[in-house]
């Protein structure tokens, strides 16, 4: 029985997943995300929370702050999230690695705004004279 063996110019590749395979694993990633923040969230099914009445427009542009910052720390935790993914499954291919980084720049860029939100609600503040 004759030994066959790849010759010695032909290197065995590493395994890489095919890119269904690696849109599984992002989707899947996701909805674990997603399942760990809602369940980490406490149901109030005792209390019902009325947030449409303020008693002063201070009031109001406080809780338009807090409902800023809070969606844009969710966005770019998503966007970070979705940047380690794609680094970890980009198995060295350039293109992916900078996706990843874009995903990165952005989460970065979405932290810096919910930082500056209070900023920006000091100056709504000052316009209006509240």
């Amino acid at each position: 029985m004759a030994h066959t063996s790849r010759p010695r110019s032909v290197r065995a590749r590493p395994f890489l997943p095919s890119r269904p395979t690696l849109r599984r694993a992002l989707v899947l990633t996701l909805f674990a995300a997603t399942a760990v923040m809602v369940a980490a969230c406490p149901a109030q099914a005792t209390t019902t929370q009325v947030v449409a009445l303020v008693g002063s427009l201070g009031e109001l542009l406080i809780n338009i702050r807090t409902w800023i910052m809070g969606v844009l720390a969710l966005v770019a935790t998503v966007f970070l999230t979705i940047g380690g993914v794609r680094y970890l499954l980009a198995g060295g291919d350039p293109g992916e690695v900078e996706k990843a980084k874009g995903c990165f720049r952005n989460a970065a860029f979405g932290y810096v705004l919910a930082a500056l939100a209070p900023v920006v609600v000091g100056i709504l503040r000052g316009l209006v004279g509240a």
